[in-house]
């Protein structure tokens, strides 16, 4: 099962959260028939907006991160709620690139740095909170790094991995970690961050291993006592239902779903985070343009 852990260092000068994610990534894969560097960039970006919903407040609280990079992957969107329940889309799943003479898949080169990562929380409030930063790499980890320190002023190091077999893209293993510096925070505690990442590598491999994200961000966070604040399960969840494309039909217009009724007799609808489809009849749709103001 897939888990976020938060834990907050006994001095008060780190907070940290680590996921695991291998079971919603291969979900995702499942979902899109996504290619194997497809599913490292999508699985890295839901894992992120995990870790990023998981920190909200408010219950009906949510995140939405977007990518743009100008790569031939296209446009990755990812949702999370307060939970750490995500979803997420790519323009071109199917996207195949050479894995790079390391061995290691080109995310970078998939994704494009010629963009941007953007964030949108909804905080319940009349307009969302969105924060954008230029990519800085593609990697994903990275561009989240940079979001953090640019558009909330937030000293962090995320590490995010995927590891999946470029022939049947089989899900291995999936998981990352936040590491956040609190006010107050001084040099030594940044220097023993410092030596806790550098000590452990690749994330990946630590969860192929079986390491869990308390033992995962234990280990980054080893010259320090931990103190664990939360444990929650994650998940790919789709929050998609007949009556939200309704309510997305109606803003259409009379005039509009009434030419859909003429030139096609009904209408289907597919969500792009599920694939589920969802047909209307003439008559439902008539029954959505009656009630429409215009």
């Amino acid at each position: 099962m897939d888990e976020i852990v938060r834990v907050i260092t006994s001095d008060g000068a780190v907070m940290a959260a680590a996921i695991s994610g291998r079971e919603l990534v291969a979900e995702a894969q499942r979902i899109h028939g996504a290619s194997s560097v497809a599913t490292a960039a999508l699985g890295r970006t839901l894992m992120a907006t995990s870790l990023m919903g998981n920190q909200l407040k408010g219950k009906d609280n949510s995140v939405t991160v977007q990518i743009r990079g100008g790569g031939p992957i296209g446009t990755i969107t990812c949702v999370s709620d307060a939970e750490g329940y995500v979803r997420g889309c790519v323009t071109d799943p199917k996207v195949f690139l050479p894995v790079r003479s390391v061995g290691k898949l080109d995310v970078g080169r998939a994704v494009g740095t010629d963009g941007s990562l953007t964030v949108i929380k909804d905080l319940g409030m009349k307009e969302p909170y969105i924060g954008s930063i230029p990519l800085v790499s593609g990697e994903i980890a990275e561009d989240v790094t940079s979001y953090y320190a640019t558009s909330e002023q937030l000293p962090t190091a995320c590490a995010l991995g995927v590891l999946v077999d470029s022939r049947d893209q089989h899900v291995y293993a999936a998981g990352g970690f936040l590491i956040q510096l609190l006010p107050g925070a001084d040099e030594e505690a940044i220097s023993k961050v410092e030596r806790g990442i550098e000590k452990i590598g690749y994330v990946t491999r630590h969860f192929q291993e079986g390491v869990t994200p308390l033992e995962l961000v234990q280990q980054v966070l080893s010259e320090f006592d931990v103190e664990v604040l939360e444990t929650v399960p994650v998940g790919y969840r789709c929050s998609c239902g007949k009556d939200r494309y309704v309510r997305a039909l109606a803003t259409l217009g009379r005039a509009e779903l009434e030419s859909i009724i003429q030139e096609q007799g009904g209408a289907e609808l597919q969500c792009h985070f599920c694939n589920k489809k969802y047909q209307f009849t003439a008559q439902e749709l008539a029954e959505i343009a009656k009630n429409c103001v215009k």
